[in-house]
């Protein structure tokens, strides 16, 4: 049975793509879907198993071109959630093709229309990090997870590019307008007014400084790499056992974020002793310059954090998702630590100042 869709995918439309892809009857039934547009369901037809993407071409856009000066970009409201050149199915084919060639388990596109949309992968199962955790050993589910960003690091894919499609970079401008999300919405969420202007350039400056000082952006970096969207296939081998789903948002970026990203999880503790111990196995698989990943990651833990803070306040307010501010209360104890680390002095003087139920 072909799912219900809208005007724009059609029973129709998805029928004709599986006929033409070869797998036209098979049986379908509904995945969990993510926060976005896209759903999924699992495909079964002549014993063959996989996972049907459906990605409505109409809500993946392309507000601006990777050449866009930055007074365009800013003109156009451009924020690095929406700065992919093309539609997002096409940056799944393309960052997914590379993400395989440098070893890591990303699913196999079997087919797909980015055109109607549609997208026949390969099905990693279901054994999510978030549950695997409870019944396998932790530290190793997590180390897998390092050495996968490892070996991304060592063996770097070309720059992700196909049809429609040439991965932007994840500047000091699009980190800059993430961490804004902080002062735009978790502001208002906790003083029930909006900033002061002077206050929001005040906070805007330490971050383009913070930003500034990071090392220069020199590889993929998947964004949202954490335990809801790694899948542990311990049949595969060293760093393949972690299967890398969730990443056409991907940009080219620091490769602290997404260890950041995993540490730092919003929805799951991870131990400060198990952090530490997987940063150390980290710096050695990825053989690298410690002191600039260090500095690295203390930035880009508190511009993540300080995104997130402002994502789920705005869920909250504008979006009527009030039970996104359950999940505060973590984001913030990863806010006050991240503020205590060294390089950190103003936006903790800031946060001190201004905010000081979020201060360390």
């Amino acid at each position: 049975m072909v799912p219900a869709m809208n005007a724009t995918h059609t029973q129709d439309a998805c029928a004709q793509f599986l006929e033409r892809a070869g797998w036209g009857g098979a049986k379908l039934r509904p995945l969990a879907g993510d926060a976005s547009t896209r759903s999924y369901m699992r495909a079964e037809h002549n014993r063959r198993h996989a996972v049907l993407m459906i990605a409505p071409p109409k809500a993946e856009s392309a507000p601006c071109p990777p050449e866009a000066s930055d007074a365009e970009r800013r003109a156009l409201g451009y924020n690095a959630m929406a700065r992919l050149a093309g539609p997002n199915l096409n940056a799944f084919i393309a960052i997914a093709e590379a993400l395989r060639s440098a070893g890591l388990s990303a699913p196999e596109v079997f087919a797909a229309d980015a055109t109607e949309g549609f997208a026949l992968i390969e099905d990693l199962g279901d054994d999510l990090y978030a549950r695997a955790a409870n019944a396998t050993n932790e530290a190793e589910l997590y180390r897998s997870a390092l050495d996968a960003l490892a070996m991304l690091r060592q063996n770097p894919p070309p720059r992700p590019a196909h049809a429609n499609y040439a991965m932007a970079s994840y500047d000091a401008m699009a980190l800059c307008t993430e961490a804004n999300l902080l002062i735009e919405w978790y502001w208002p969420l906790k003083k029930s007014a909006p900033a002061p202007e002077s206050l929001q350039a005040e906070y805007r400056e330490i971050f383009q400084n913070l930003a500034n000082a990071l090392s220069p952006p020199h590889q993929i970096v998947l964004r949202d790499y954490h335990a809801e969207n790694l899948l542990w296939l311990p049949q595969r081998d060293a760093a393949a056992r972690t299967g890398v789903i969730d990443f056409q948002d991907g940009l080219y970026g620091h490769a602290a974020y997404d260890v950041v990203s995993l540490l730092e999880d919003a929805r799951r503790d991870v131990s400060p002793a198990l952090a530490g111990a997987v940063i150390d196995h980290y710096a050695h698989a990825a053989d690298i310059d410690q002191a600039a990943f260090i500095n690295d990651y203390a930035i880009l833990a508190a511009q993540r954090n300080a995104k997130i803070l402002g994502i789920f306040a705005r869920l909250a307010r504008r979006d009527n998702k009030p039970h996104y501010l359950d999940f505060l209360p973590r984001v913030e104890a990863h806010f006050r630590n991240d503020l205590k680390r060294e390089g950190m002095a103003p936006l903790r003087d800031f946060i001190t100042a201004h905010l000081p139920e979020l201060a360390p």
